[in-house]
């Protein structure tokens, strides 16, 4: 499973908001508590629930694979979309996290780390959005594959080796969040240091002018 081109670095084509990618985009969200609700199921401890909630999260993690790919595809990138699709990601990403914990599944450790991040991230975007957009990299996209192969392998109710495994998956899944967290950092700085730079060399050609710095008539 290949991750999904970051939203944010493709500009809105489209006016229409009723489309096939917001759609899948709202039933995203609409499976979140659908998905807390099956984990929960029983203490969490019942193995039959935890299928039926491994089921709808990979459910969702499929839409979120097709919505940002077919609304390029056709040109269908809104604005509701662009807002929508990290909040449905982050959402379900946070629910199974933090529902995976409580259920002592997956130490607490691991959960701030990567919400920590996600939020972190987001932050950033906000930080650097009149600057210009930082595109998902190729780290950030083998990141989230990873974190959900990794949640879903947690969801199922196996142990033994298929724990061990679980938790290889997992191991990986925290680095490659904390590497593209740093790395997100450091392109938002650059990013920020560039936009900077550019405001003041635009600020410095109005000031200066086609005939060449003003001087006060006064003096």
């Amino acid at each position: 499973m290949s991750a999904p081109a970051d939203p944010a670095a493709t500009p809105p084509q489209s006016g229409r908001v009723v489309n096939v990618p917001n759609a899948l985009t709202v039933l995203r969200l609409a499976l979140v508590p659908v998905f807390a609700v099956l984990l929960f199921a029983e203490g969490g401890m019942d193995d039959e629930w935890r299928y039926w909630a491994t089921l709808v999260f990979a459910l969702a993690i499929i839409t979120d694979r097709y919505d940002g790919m077919i609304a390029r595809r056709t040109g269908q990138v809104t604005e509701f979309g662009k807002l929508a699709d990290p909040i449905a990601d982050k959402a379900l990403t946070g629910t199974a996290l933090i529902g995976l914990s409580v259920l002592t599944l997956l130490p607490w450790w691991v959960t701030l780390t990567i919400l920590v991040r996600e939020v972190g991230v987001t932050l950033l975007r906000f930080w650097v959005i009149r600057h210009g957009v930082i595109a998902a990299s190729r780290g950030g996209k083998a990141k989230t594959v990873v974190q959900a192969l990794a949640i879903g392998l947690y969801t199922l109710p196996f142990d033994g080796w298929f724990g061990s495994l679980r938790w290889w998956v997992m191991a990986v899944a925290v680095v490659l969040t904390v590497a593209t967290g740093l790395d997100y950092v450091q392109r938002a700085l650059a990013l920020r240091r560039a936009g900077a730079r550019a405001v003041r060399a635009a600020a410095a050609r109005r000031s200066t002018g086609p005939a060449g710095p003003r001087t006060d008539a006064a003096a």
